[in-house]
């Protein structure tokens, strides 16, 4: 296991010519692994797998059992010589990476790490859950709409009736689109009555916020 690359706790190693995002929290009780992460980038890991007694861990969803121990040996790069790591991870049978990203069942082993390694590869056009939108650079986009003021009756449309839940809901989207700088606030001179935000909620209770363009679309011209 070679360190890559990484800032604070968050590091990169490589395992077997592959990389792979790792957490060092120097205030954890012991480092842990997943057993199913293992099996997706360990292939030999139960070689490894030290005996140890058997002891349960707690999370914020329940406790976790461990079923043994690997040691890894962890290179890190420095310009007065390299340092070498050798902890030990307790292995952990039912623990959840939350992080994890989820494949498709029909992948076998060996597409997901060539899809892995194609993802790793295009790192610099994701963003990932605490990454804002900005810190991907050179996808910029400018897009420019022949609709101006006054803009048609078609276009200025009241907001759809929605209820206490819904707007509740809606709020929370928009902020989240604030803080992320998609959009912005409209300053006390400004009229935008173009489009009116319509909540699409799922069978699982998440829901995804969209804009209604289609009267706007009308009013634009197509792409040629």
């Amino acid at each position: 296991m070679e360190y890559i690359h990484g800032t604070a706790t968050k590091i990169t190693v490589c395992i077997d010519n592959s990389q792979h995002p790792f957490i060092i929290d120097s205030g954890a009780h012991c480092s842990i692994v997943a057993k199913n992460y293992l099996e997706n980038h360990c292939p030999n890991w139960e070689n490894q797998l030290l005996a140890t007694k058997k002891k349960n861990f707690k999370s914020s969803s329940g406790k976790m059992t461990s079923i043994g121990t690997i040691i890894e040996g962890i290179i890190v790069p420095h310009r007065k010589g390299n340092i070498r790591l050798n902890p030990d991870f307790v292995v952990l049978d039912d623990a959840h990476i939350q992080g994890e990203g989820q494949f498709s069942t029909t992948l076998t082993s060996k597409q997901k790490l060539s899809l892995l390694k194609i993802l790793r590869k295009n790192k610099p056009a994701f963003a990932i859950g605490e990454e804002p939108l900005e810190h991907i650079k050179g996808h910029d986009i400018e897009l420019y709409l022949d609709v101006e003021r006054h803009y048609p009756p078609m276009l200025r449309k009241p907001p759809y009736p929605a209820s206490l839940e819904t707007r509740k809901e809606i709020e929370k989207h928009i902020n989240e689109f604030l803080d992320m700088d998609v959009i912005r606030k409209i300053r006390h001179n400004e009229i935008v009555e173009i489009t009116t935000p319509v909540l699409i909620t799922w069978h699982d209770g998440k829901s995804r916020l969209c804009g209604d363009f289609r009267a706007l679309n009308n009013y634009t011209k197509a792409d040629r």
